[in-house]
Order: structure tokens, then sequence, then C-alpha cells
């Protein structure tokens, strides 16, 4: 389990996957709709004791934080948190979102940073209080990590300096980070199982996350035509492909050599898919067809298109079977973050803390 490395990656070196969902052309393949529940399982929307829910009193306002800030901006068990570290992290997080901190969050922002900062500093001393410590050989495979998820070499030593960053500061701050994550195993592990009643618990008291809408599986073939001349063409060629189908051509090798789709290197295959998610003319045609039949040649905004029906799936609740691996993982990720919570209060309790600014 890995309590700090992802977060190190994300700071150090600003390596981020943004996946934006929007409703999906027909010549985009969508996500099986049976591979998850509807949503990540978590705690309901609205809990009592959430900050920010209806009845819950507001948060106090945030001290304001000086345009100067002071040398040092708090004292952990009387190490001091020089300005410094703060303001590499805020830069760290202004390269991770592309902009600046606004000015009117700059001192929610900047206090939020400083109390993470905080936080680790406590955890560093536990660790090494424990005597828990990072291997060379741990720290070496933590940094040619970090280069493999950079494009190249050059992007790497971009990426440190727009931070202010040496190799050698990002293996002493990756030393610290992996003993604190030892420390978080270590604590948390042993006492994050889930078992089979949770599961089953959850799965029961949680049906919305488990339904799933009327769907089919189908491949097709697409010929992209943006011109007149281009539509016409490519009418003529799928109204050819659509008669080799027909007299027993394979249709995910056709798709393989001539759909001008990403799912043609998968035979056109693009697995489950709801209603709502093609366009109409797509839709239509697909929900139309029993397993194994193939549609008439279809036009929509993004060219002609054959469809091979696989499979036709009524609505239905995802059985607990397909979903209790899903399930245990998102609970057993819930029971760390809240324990490796319950233990940073803890040495938060016994500290002493000194904000400086």
């Amino acid at each position: 389990m890995k309590y700090v490395v992802p977060v190190l990656l994300a700071l150090s070196m600003g390596v981020a996957c943004n996946r934006t969902e929007s409703k999906a052309a027909a010549n985009q393949a969508p996500a099986d709709a049976a591979a998850q529940p509807a949503a990540a399982p978590g705690a309901p929307a609205g809990q009592p004791g959430q900050p920010g829910q209806p009845g819950q009193p507001a948060a106090p306002p945030v001290k304001p934080v000086p345009a100067q800030l002071p040398t040092v901006v708090a004292r952990v068990n009387g190490a001091d948190i020089p300005a410094a570290d703060l303001e590499k992290a805020v830069r760290n997080l202004e390269a991770n979102a592309g902009q600046q901190v606004p000015a009117e969050r700059r001192s929610e922002i900047y206090r939020g940073i400083l109390d993470q900062l905080v936080e680790m500093r406590l955890l560093e001393q536990e660790a090494a209080a424990r005597n828990i410590k990072a291997t060379d050989a741990e720290i070496n495979a933590g940094i040619d990590q970090m280069k493999k998820q950079a494009p190249n070499a050059e992007a790497f030593a971009k990426a440190l300096a727009s931070r202010k960053m040496t190799e050698a500061d990002l293996r002493a701050e990756a030393r610290q980070r992996l003993a604190v994550d030892k420390l978080l195993t270590a604590e948390v592990e042993p006492k994050a199982a889930v078992t089979e009643a949770d599961i089953a618990d959850f799965y029961k008291k949680n049906p919305q996350f488990f339904m799933q809408p009327e769907s089919v599986r189908a491949s097709h073939i697409l010929l992209k035509a943006d011109t007149p001349e281009a539509k016409a063409a490519a009418k003529t060629k799928a109204e050819d492909l659509l008669r080799q189908i027909k007299g027993g051509a394979d249709f995910a090798a056709l798709a393989k050599q001539h759909s001008n789709d990403g799912s043609a290197a998968n035979g056109g295959d693009l697995g489950f898919f709801p209603r709502g998610q093609m366009v109409k003319p797509f839709e239509d045609a697909a929900f139309a067809l029993k397993a194994g039949e193939v549609s008439g040649v279809v036009e929509s905004e993004f060219g002609y298109h054959i469809i091979k029906s696989a499979e036709h799936r009524p609505a239905r609740t995802v059985p607990l079977a397909e979903v209790s691996d899903r399930i245990a993982q998102a609970l057993r990720q819930q029971k760390q973050q809240q324990l490796a919570q319950e233990f940073v209060q803890q040495l938060k309790a016994k500290a002493k803390v000194d904000v400086l600014m």
C-alpha cells in the first residue's frame, strides 16, 4: 500500500492523468459498463458531520496570510518549517494545476498546504523515532518510476528545473516520503481488513451504485467522410464491405483493415454501451439488432458505419459476484485513509505545533 509516493510523484513531477468524459460519438470506444458499479463506493452524499452540508456550522474565516512570509512559517516539536518549503509546495501545486494560486484564495490555499507540511513533518519525526528508513534500492526504484513517467530525460530535467529542484533534492525528498509510507503501512495495514460481511452489507445498502441500464455490445466499421466527394466514395466502399460481410467475410478482419476508428485495432469492438452514449443514428441501429446481426450502411455525422451486434443486455442490477473485488478495494482504501488520518491526529494531539504566520 502506498500512501505518500503518489503524492510525491504528483507534486515533484506534475504527472497528471486527465480524462474528459462527454457524450460519446459513434467512433469512440466506450468503457464496458458492466466492468464497474454505477458510482464508486463511498460515503453517501449529505452524511451527517460532513462540513458544508445543510445544518452544519459554517467554517470560520481563514486568517490572512501576510504578503511577506516570515523566514520560518511553523515549528513542529521544535523543528522549523522554512518559508522556502511552503513556497516550494505552492509552486508544485501551481505547476500541477497549470495556473497560479488565485489571489482571493491565497490565504486558504497557503494555510491548507502548511497544514499538510505540518502533518508530513510529524510523520517524518515519528518514522525517525521508530528508526524506519528507506533503502537506496527503494529510492532508486521510485526515481526510476518518475523518470519513466516523463516523456524523456530532457522533460524530466525541465520538470525539476521548473520546481527549482535538483535530482539530489528529489532523492532526499523521496527518502523522507518513503520512510513515512513505510510508517503508515505498518500502522494502518493490519487494521484495514475488509470482510465478506462488509462487502455484502455495502452492496445491500447501496443498490443505486449497481443499477445498470439496458446496453448492447457491438462492433463497427467506420468510413469517415468530411466532404460531399468523400461521402460518395465512403458510401460506395461501405456498401462493398457490407456485401463482403454478407458473403461470409470476417467482420473483425475487415474492421482492422478498413475502419477509420480507433476501435479498428480491436476488430471494431466498442464494448458495452447504454442508450444516450452514441450519436442517435448509430444508437438506433445498434439497439435494433439482435445478437449476431449486422446492420445495413448507417450514416452519421462521422461518416458511414456497418454495425455488428454481439450481445443485447437488458437493464439489470450487477450481481455481487461481479463487483465484490472492487467493493473490497474501495472499502479497504476508505478504511486506510480514515485510519491514516486518525493516526496523524493522534500525533498532532501530543505534539507541540507553533504556526508563525
